[in-house]
């Protein structure tokens, strides 16, 4: 793996609101905005500016945010996940095996639109884990 655990905030419709308040608070830079519309995902007319990923760093501070998908919704206390960064496909494969075994996936372990494998996988114990490998 790479780095630390990153956090993850998930949103109802108002990521872009959030992330603005935060870089507010803590200053520094937004950065890789895009929206579900930009990702080409189709969305009903009224989410098309929802965030499906944005970033704010400063310093060592890094977290990034997205809001739910059109007709999800956001439970407080169950909207936050830890992103883990891994270095071949062979880890990121046995890692989402391990923890989908006895966990609930969210997103099945596939090839994304910004060029990486990913899934998303709740553990046994309800924390909610974003696997990505960024392939080169």
């Amino acid at each position: 793996m790479k780095g630390q655990a990153t956090p993850y905030l998930m949103f109802d419709g108002n990521a872009k609101e959030a992330l603005d308040f935060y870089q507010q608070v803590f200053g520094g830079e937004q950065s890789d905005l895009k929206t579900f519309a930009e990702a080409g995902y189709q969305t009903p007319p009224e989410a098309k500016d929802r965030l499906i990923h944005g970033r704010l760093k400063k310093d060592d501070l890094f977290f990034m945010v997205s809001d739910c998908f059109p007709g999800s919704s956001v439970v407080i206390g169950s909207n936050i996940s830890l992103v883990l960064d891994f270095e071949s496909e062979e880890e990121i494969q046995a890692i989402y095996n391990a923890l989908s075994e006895k966990g609930t996936v969210h997103m099945e372990l596939q090839d994304t639109f910004w060029g990486a494998k990913y899934a998303k996988v709740k553990d046994p114990f309800g924390v909610i884990w974003d696997l990505n490998y960024q392939k080169a």
